[in-house]
Formats: structure tokens, sequence, C-alpha cells
């Protein structure tokens, strides 16, 4: 198969494995800059220029997408180009779009009933004690709606300091999220890798000491976990929500079961192939490999 990988750099980690995986199964791989693209949207004959070339329906046989979440809109726009053109792309646009808004994505997953933090939105909240006793009072957590990788992420100990985070982001005029802490996890949350609706591979994310985010970007080691069947199937099922056959899903362990923080488009995979000795890029490709020819899709049609 031709394959397309969408990504900044050829040398990042996540990228160099899913080349080196494709390749070694024989197929023909390209990474493009997906900033570096523009898209010719003619509804006899889409196509797709990269830097000289120009990439026409049926030249790719699979698209994966590895969008930041700073150029989500540009992105995006990218994959939905490849749709046009017939390619059979891992995450489609609107899955990708629909798992970086924050807000949104806990609103569909509340809606199926699967556990989350309680979560409270505001923009300008005039009761700011109302807002912090629907997510059970301090401590608690406050979030940037924009933020990722742990930026834009405060934990406020007392009431008091909530109230000044949170007329510290309404002064930026920033959209914000006040989430419940939970004590119990212990600094700790599980990234759950799920490929084709499946739970392939699980680790344990510890924040270091004096920390309670536990992004390895911000110094947080990761162990090899052994999940229960309830953190499964909420992975799955929140996999299945969002419509993404190749995802991450963060989950905190909870007194009242696990709780899903977050559902990850582009997962990285230097930390979970670490920690767990898996060969989780080949598992992306032979997904590839078994669902491509079928141009089988969870989200083709829907806006």
């Amino acid at each position: 198969m031709n394959i397309a990988i969408l990504s900044r750099k050829r040398s990042l980690y996540s990228t160099r494995r899913l080349v080196e995986a494709a390749e070694a199964r024989g197929h023909t791989v390209r990474v493009l800059d997906h900033l570096h693209c523009f898209m010719d949207i003619a509804s006899n004959k889409p196509s797709l220029h990269y830097k000289t070339e120009e990439f026409h329906r049926d030249d790719f046989d699979a698209v994966i997408p590895r969008i930041g979440s700073s150029v989500t809109f540009y992105g995006t726009a990218v994959v939905r180009q490849f749709e046009m053109m017939n390619a059979y792309c891992v995450n489609e646009s609107v899955a990708i779009s629909r798992s970086r808004d924050k807000l949104r994505s806990l609103q569909l997953l509340s809606r199926k009933n699967i556990g989350i933090p309680a979560t409270a939105f505001a923009h300008y909240p005039d009761d700011i004690d109302g807002l912090l006793r629907e997510v059970g009072g301090a401590p608690c957590v406050i979030k940037l709606l924009e933020g990722t990788q742990g930026i834009g992420v405060v934990l406020a100990e007392t009431a008091k300091a909530a109230e000044s985070v949170i007329q510290a982001f309404m002064g930026l005029k920033s959209n914000i999220l006040v989430q419940e802490f939970i004590a119990e996890a212990g600094g700790a949350d599980l990234r759950c890798f799920v490929v084709g609706g499946k739970v392939i591979a699980a680790m344990q994310r510890q924040a270091p000491e004096g920390e309670f985010r536990s992004n390895i970007h911000r110094g947080g080691s990761a162990t090899l976990a052994k999940l229960t069947a309830a953190e499964r199937r909420t992975a799955a099922n929140a996999a299945k929500v969002m419509g993404l056959n190749v995802c991450g899903v963060d989950l905190l362990r909870s007194a009242r079961g696990p709780l899903v923080m977050e559902v990850n488009s582009s997962p990285g995979l230097e930390g979970i192939e670490r920690a767990t000795q898996k060969d989780i890029a080949g598992m992306i490709i032979q997904f590839i490999e078994e669902n491509a020819p079928k141009k089988n899709t969870k989200t083709k049609g829907k806006g």
C-alpha cells in the first residue's frame, strides 16, 4: 500500500516508528508536513499539493494523521481533503475535531454515561462559589480549554486560591473547565492505547513528587499497567464515542470507578512502547492492512 503520514517532522519518535513498521511490512510511506500542503477543492477532481508535487484521488491508500493540537483547524482540513480523494484515514477529520474540543468531548462522554470527573464550564462566571460547589469545592483542578500536555492546568488547594486562578483566567478572556480533584488517584493516571476498538496496551503515568500532573512531558514516569475489566471497557467505549480508530484514553482510578480525563487522537508512541515493550506501531499498520482495503470508517457522512 501507499501510506501517507501527516506529521511536522519525520524524525519524531512516533513518526519514525510508524515509517519503520510500515516499510518492514512492505509498504511505501511518505511523510507530509500538513502545514506545507495546499488543496484544490474541485468537485470533479479534488487534489492536494505538497511542495512541488500534486496528488490526486487514489494516489494514497491510507493516511495516518499526526495532527498537533495547535494546528487542528488546518490539519483536519488536510485530512478532509484526503477523505475527498478516497484515501482511508485512520482517524477521520470529524473524529479528530470532536476529541480536540475538550468541552464537546466531555459532553458526549457524559451523554453516553461514561464516567468523567465532575466538571463545570465557564467563561465569565458571576457566581464563583456556585461554580466550585458543582465540583465538590476545593481542592479542584482548573483548566484552560485550549491547554495541552499539562499546560494551563492548575490545582487550586483552597477556595480562595481557586477564586484567584479563575479570576486570572477570566482576565485573559479564556474559557475554562473546573473539575473535581480525584485525591485517591495519588497523582497517577492510566494511558490506555486503543486500536480498532480494543485496548492493546496500557501504562500508568506517575507524577513526580510535588506535582499532580502526570504528563511524561512534565517529568512523569511510566510503567506497565494491568487494567481491570471496567477500565478496559471504559477506554474502549470512550474511543467509540469519539469515533477514533487509534487513540490514547487517559483514565483516573477513583473510588467510584474509572473516570475519563481525555481522549487523545494523536497519542505518542514512545512512552507506551517503552513501558509495555510492545510493537504499537506495528499493530497500527496491521490495523490499516485489515481495514484500508474495505474503506471502513467510523464517522463518514457525519458532521
